[in-house]
């Protein structure tokens, strides 16, 4: 088992015996040990050599399943613990507010066992009445519950994709397939997806459909027919797969990759041309309407909005929010590319709670042929992920000042902070220290249930603070897990504005926050995007990609990403930024 891998069943333990009732000391035993691991340098050796038990906080019970663990990746004392706890628990936790502490408090008090039991116990206004408990988390339970339900039917685009690679490839090499593609929300890189939509051209839809349906990973087959089936895959997630001539391909492809607003706008125009669109093709209707009839054939999706006279509009655009009328005038602003970004900002190291060192992490970035790397780590109140405290920051920032100067990781490093903005707006670091960093990335990590005006207020004082570079994960969201917490988005985007600030485009897949919808109203004010990782290893630099996305869906140009700019003119912008 791999040491972050080892850190996730040591949490889980701390969670389960809450579930159980043990000891506080015996949870904040393997919560510590968990906290431990997140920091340590050279794990395997230690563990290989059995120095670990000299660590303090890592006594020999712990440091025999860890070293169980790591030899042979499972623990029985964890896999029993697991199995004592009624499942309907379980499930509890995947309720935003509810700990192992809290369920296991409503469980002795109302015998709830199972989230509907839950559900009908805040009804009926039992859970209030429980000491610690009252009216309003008894409110926050029944949203909670509520919004489980609507994120169990949707999946992380970034997750959805370990799903459609590979059928992809399958049906791309079937003899029978001559094109396949994927289409609907996951072509359009919505942040979540629900149903997975593929389209084949072939003239011998029979093998192919066989293949579909009884590929490995196939739980169930809700339907199947002569051109169109539907799976469902293990973990829940619907695949409907539609099988076409490939005369039809490109219409059918354009047809279930737009949203339903761009696909009726779509189809008006082609309307107001005397013109029929639709997934089978484009024929025309009305020859007393001036325009040309249709070609005879297309070969592409692009010579379908060719023969509406429309510029092509990317699958990631097609939300029916004014793409079309843009797509009128004949060209649409060229989007970002991965390959544009020369580095990133917001990243970890084992300094705080990331999992690989400084070296590993500028090491890694200079393979992907980056100019340079940030580091911002956590300040000193999130002492969740062992934030830095003043002491700490400057030690990090003459560590990473001796490996600039030494020359031997080819990338580099700008000394910065993921500082945490407090509940009243002020910082978790003096501004002495602050100003020693190249930049801050300021970002809220408590207190989410502010009202609006609050967090507002919170925000734009932060944003006000001289020394703040750029705004952290904007709304504080966690998709599928975390609702943002209340601002007003305007005011916060026109202090940004207003005080020459950066905001984030947190590319973490859970997060992909600031939300793309508010992107052009910023840009549009002259704030810039920086697209971040937010990594706590090396393998979260493939984030990015994602943040593209983002960036993408928000008609964003490579010139309004900051860090689409050269090792020079991001130094000259950063001392700029300085009072």
């Amino acid at each position: 088992m791999k040491k972050t891998e080892v850190i996730g069943v040591l949490g889980e333990t701390a969670v389960l015996l809450e579930l159980m009732g043990e000891s506080p000391f015996r949870v904040r035993a393997y919560q510590a040990a968990a906290r431990t691991l997140e920091t340590m340098e050279g794990f395997e050796s230690r563990v290989a050599d059995g120095t670990l038990g000299e660590i303090k906080g890592i006594g020999p019970a712990l440091t025999e399943k860890i070293t169980t663990l790591w030899e042979t990746g499972t623990l029985d004392y964890f896999e029993k613990l697991r199995a004592s706890v009624p499942v309907g628990l379980l499930e509890m936790l995947e309720i935003p507010g509810l700990g192992g502490k809290k369920i296991k408090s409503l469980h002795d008090s109302l015998g709830t066992e199972t989230i509907e039991e839950l559900r009908a116990a805040c009804k009926a206004g039992k859970v209030a009445k429980i000491k610690g408990f009252g009216a309003k988390t008894e409110e926050k339970i029944l949203a909670g519950i509520a919004n489980r339900e609507a994120y169990n039917a949707r999946h992380l685009w970034w997750k959805a994709r370990e799903a459609v690679n590979p059928i992809l490839e399958g049906l791309r090499g079937l003899l029978q397939v001559e094109r396949a593609e994927v289409a609907g929300s996951f072509r359009r890189h919505m942040e979540t997806v629900g149903d997975l939509d593929f389209i084949a051209a072939s003239t011998d839809p029979a093998p192919v459909m066989d293949w579909f349906v009884g590929q490995a990973g196939v739980e169930e087959i809700s339907a199947k027919g002569e051109t169109k089936c539907s799976i469902r895959l293990a973990g829940g997630m619907q695949a409907d797969l539609r099988v076409v001539p490939l005369k039809q391909f490109f219409f059918a492809l354009h047809h279930f990759t737009g949203s339903k607003d761009h696909n009726v706008e779509m189809r008006q125009r082609a309307l107001s041309m005397g013109l029929s669109l639709s997934e089978w093709g484009l024929k025309q209707i009305d020859e007393g309407v001036s325009s040309a009839p249709p070609p005879a054939s297309i070969g592409t999706e692009k010579e379908i909005f060719t023969a509406l006279d429309l510029a092509y509009i990317p699958p990631e655009l097609r939300e029916g929010n004014g793409e079309i009328e843009i797509a009128e005038c004949g060209t649409l602003p060229v989007l970002p590319e991965v390959c544009d970004l020369r580095g990133v900002f917001h990243n970890h190291t084992t300094a705080s709670d990331g999992r690989d060192t400084l070296v590993d992490m500028a090491t890694a970035a200079a393979a992907r042929g980056w100019e340079y790397l940030g580091i911002a780590d956590h300040s000193k109140a999130s002492f969740q992920a062992n934030g830095l405290d003043e002491k700490r920051v400057l030690a990090q920032i003459e560590d990473i000042a001796t490996l600039n100067r030494s020359g031997e990781v080819g990338v580099h490093l700008f000394a910065g902070i993921e500082v945490d903005i407090l509940g009243d707006g002020s910082l978790d670091l003096p501004t002495a220290v602050l100003a020693e960093l190249d930049y801050v990335v300021a970002s809220v990590h408590s207190r989410f249930s502010q009202s609006e005006e609050e967090m507002t207020a919170r925000l734009v004082r932060a944003i006000e603070h001289p020394l703040v570079t750029m705004v952290g994960h904007l709304s504080g969201r966690l998709l599928l897990r975390r609702e943002p917490y209340e601002f007003n988005t305007t005011k916060v985007i026109d202090a940004v504005a207003a005080n020459g600030k950066i905001i984030e485009i947190n590319a973490n897949p859970q997060r992909l926050d600031m939300d793309w919808r508010h992107w052009r109203k910023a840009a549009d004010k002259g704030v810039l995007a920086c697209i971040n990782p937010d990594a706590h290893a090396v393998e979260h630099f493939d984030f990015v990609e994602a943040g593209i996305h983002v960036a993408r869906k928000g008609v964003l140009q490579s010139r309004e990403i900051f860090n689409t700019s050269s090792l020079h003119q991001v130094r000259e912008r950063l001392a700029a930024m300085k009072p």
